[in-house]
């Protein structure tokens, strides 16, 4: 399983959260206390939003610990929302499209979790993307996939309620082709003015997910960053967290039901 951190509020360094903390995103990447492997080098990845509505990226396959270039640039950028993942594979190989975060127009997207027989789910999910959205899709993750699901799924209008439907319809697919589901999903997300995150799982086994006000703002976080266990907030499990101007909001999350049946592909030239 991977780790990711994201932030929104006033300014911040990234060093704030990627490099600086005791227990900081590059710490987690190789010695990470609250996740099945300890070790997370599959790659790394930052996205932030700045003066421009769509967000910087910077991802690489190295492991986050070994890239001089990573502590430099969470040195100098400041940001007043940003989202740091590093990986551990559970599916597509290990290079440079398929590291965390992921980006389309001005959104940014990054994942911990699984979709249990996604090789054999695979090519309906594509299926249901339009030409613009299949042709956006550089990986081969099951993350990606997903983030693209959801904008096909009106992620740009109601960003919670797409979510609930990518992941109902994902459950449907696997019901109607595998015969059983399991996925397992953890997700921050943001259009560059609210951070979104979703903690939910079919077996009520989700990744973890913490919450903790820094500065004048909020963090997300795979796991704590430092060892005050009271600054931090577990996020249950079937949670639909949203960090705006307004402060943090956690909301109960269902999947919206969405029959494969009554769906037609929407790029079967593809």
């Amino acid at each position: 399983m991977c780790r990711w951190a994201a932030y929104h509020g006033d300014p911040l360094y990234l060093e704030e959260l990627v490099s600086s903390p005791a227990h900081s995103l590059i710490e987690q990447s190789h010695c990470a206390t609250r996740a099945k492997t300890a070790t997370n080098g599959d790659g790394f990845g930052i996205a932030w939003y700045g003066d421009r509505p769509e967000p910087g990226r910077y991802r690489d396959i190295l492991p986050a610990w070994s890239d001089c270039n990573l502590k430099s640039l969470a040195r100098q950028i400041r940001s007043p929302l940003f989202l740091a993942h590093v990986r551990a594979a559970t599916g597509g190989g290990t290079r440079r499209d398929n590291c965390h975060p992921f980006t389309h127009e001005t959104w940014s997207f990054m994942h911990n979790g699984q979709i249990s027989g996604f090789e054999r789910l695979r090519r309906p999910m594509e299926a249901m993307l339009d030409d613009e959205l299949f042709n956006a899709r550089s990986g081969t993750t099951d993350s990606e996939l997903m983030f693209l699901l959801a904008l096909q799924f009106g992620l740009r209008e109601a960003p919670i309620a797409a979510m609930a439907s990518m992941v109902g319809f994902v459950e449907d697919l696997a019901e109607n082709t595998i015969g059983s589901i399991l996925l397992r999903f953890t997700a921050a997300f943001s259009d560059g003015n609210t951070l979104y995150a979703i903690r939910y799982a079919t077996d009520r086994k989700a990744p973890t997910l913490y919450a903790s006000p820094v500065g004048a703002g909020y963090c997300l976080v795979s796991e704590p960053l430092n060892d005050d266990v009271d600054a931090w907030a577990e996020i249950p499990d079937g949670s639909a967290v949203t960090v705006g101007k307004n402060g943090i909001n956690v909301a109960d999350f269902r999947p919206e039901n969405r029959s494969v049946a009554k769906l037609q592909p929407l790029a079967a030239s593809a």
